[in-house]
């Protein structure tokens, strides 16, 4: 089946006030709802709701770091909400970014590729109902059983972007959750992961044809993320090394404004979707046209009515 997602809760709505809208988004077309985990809510409460107001939503973590809770407390909420949502709950994971992991939850960064694989490992014999006492090589594990293991247990994904933690994901994964690309980026990332894995991407849409607001905000965003080690690395990965140099440059030397100011129109407009809500929903299909299955709306902010946007985004 084709797939449409959304990103809850949207900026600026109280999550209680979300119900009006997430319970009309299976008529609209819409089929899964994605959480992210940052410094706003975290991935799973929203979720919770939305399991009790639109029981036909898949619903989606686009991620939980696999740092910042305990492997047996991540285990216990993930089979907390597949119970919730049985059949329709998918546990993504992932490594974050060192200063959510360590600068905000007082973690350390350490060897991400091999404990997101080591989580993974734990997970999908965790959430069976097995007893689990393993030595992994990033954390270890002693007779741990779930009291309520979910039937069926939740799909796992895994965050990635580069060839190493795609070809995970492809092979000990249920499938790959990818950020940061554009509609002209999912050949090369599906060529990597292989043409059987679900591949899923948060794609961010600024729905105004105002398009100075637009690449202005979009700018804050790609510096923010993209000065990040590992987008850097993933963008390097897929051809924008060179147009990115001068923000790298300028970020590195502590000047954020002109970190903003040298990204090349272009790159802004392949990153953060804008333009007429009509001109967005092609734009998101494009992704789809591409090999992506499970594309995920992040809806930034225009001042604009967001229930309005997120309907007239729906799928056609």
């Amino acid at each position: 089946m084709s797939r449409w997602g959304l990103t809850i809760p949207l900026t600026g709505v109280p999550l209680t006030a979300h119900r009006e809208l997430v319970e009309q988004l299976p008529d609209l077309g819409y089929t899964d709802a994605w959480t992210a985990e940052t410094a706003g809510t975290d991935a799973f409460t929203p979720l919770v709701l939305a399991s009790q107001w639109a029981p036909q939503l898949r619903l989606g973590t686009a991620i939980v770091p696999v740092y910042t809770r305990g492997p047996g407390l991540l285990a216990m909420q993930a089979a907390t909400v597949a119970e919730l949502a049985p059949g329709r709950f998918v546990l993504g994971i992932g490594a974050s970014s060192p200063v959510i992991v360590s600068q905000w939850n007082a973690a350390d960064f350490d060897e991400p590729f091999a404990r997101s694989r080591d989580t993974l490992r734990f997970l999908r014999a965790a959430l069976t109902g097995e007893k689990v006492s393993e030595k992994y090589e990033t954390f270890a594990v002693s007779k741990f059983r779930l009291e309520r293991p979910a039937d069926p247990p939740p799909s796992i994904m895994l965050a990635a972007l580069r060839p190493g933690m795609l070809k995970l994901a492809a092979r000990e994964a249920d499938g790959a959750i990818t950020n940061w690309l554009a509609a002209t980026d999912v050949p090369r990332v599906r060529s990597v992961a292989g043409p059987d894995v679900e591949l899923a991407a948060r794609i961010f849409v600024c729905p105004t044809e105002d398009a100075e607001a637009a690449r202005g905000l979009g700018r804050m965003l790609i510096s923010s993320y993209l000065t990040v080690p590992v987008y850097a690395a993933f963008h390097e990965w897929l051809g924008r090394g060179e147009a990115l140099a001068p923000m790298h440059e300028a970020w590195a030397a502590g000047d954020r404004q002109k970190a903003n100011q040298v990204i090349p129109d272009s790159v802004v407009d392949e990153l953060v979707i804008h333009g007429s809500v009509e001109s967005c929903r092609e734009q998101v299909q494009a992704y789809v046209d591409n090999g992506l299955t499970t594309p995920i709306i992040a809806l930034l902010p225009t001042g604009e009515d967001p229930f309005e946007q997120v309907r007239g985004l729906a799928p056609r």
